[in-house]
């Protein structure tokens, strides 16, 4: 199975969404500190520690999930394999696909991506960071298959 990569859009998305939780939760760290623990030396250690590894994963967290970001999609199923720490392997079998939706947030109508969601009875997989002429290729491909799949199924309940 052939898998394919993101786009470089897909990593300043990235990028930019990481950058927006980094600085809440920075916010949240520097607030906490100085509201609740302001004289505490222990607390101001703890508040740079926690500043500097936030600042750490700000340049390191999108650059991994971009570079183990990869999907296939074949006659058969649509395998989607990402993670930052815990690495996640999902394989969507077709028969399965019950709906095909496209989701923009914000960000990505910024950078031109998309996701593509499918929901199966047992919950939705999203292949993320699309640019918008690769989503409506992919559902173009699943919604060619899904009608495939349909009318194969059809045929065999009119035979019996």
């Amino acid at each position: 199975m052939k898998y394919d990569k993101l786009s470089k859009n897909a990593l300043k998305c990235m990028y930019v969404a990481s950058g927006i939780w980094d600085v809440i939760l920075m916010a949240l760290v520097v607030v906490a500190w100085r509201v609740f623990f302001p004289d505490s030396f222990v607390a101001k250690v703890i508040a740079i520690i926690l500043l500097l590894g936030l600042t750490f994963e700000l340049f390191i967290n999108p650059v991994i999930r971009y570079h183990r970001y990869r999907y296939a999609i074949d006659e058969e199923c649509i395998d989607i394999y990402e993670g930052y720490v815990f690495v996640e392997r999902n394989i969507v079998p077709m028969e399965r696909l019950h709906k095909i939706a496209v989701n923009r947030g914000p960000i990505d109508r910024m950078f031109g991506l998309g996701k593509v969601v499918v929901t199966t009875a047992g919950g939705d997989v999203a292949i993320r960071h699309l640019e918008m002429e690769k989503v409506e290729q992919i559902v173009e491909v699943l919604k060619h298959r899904i009608n495939e799949i349909a009318r194969q199924s059809k045929g065999g309940e009119d035979g019996k």
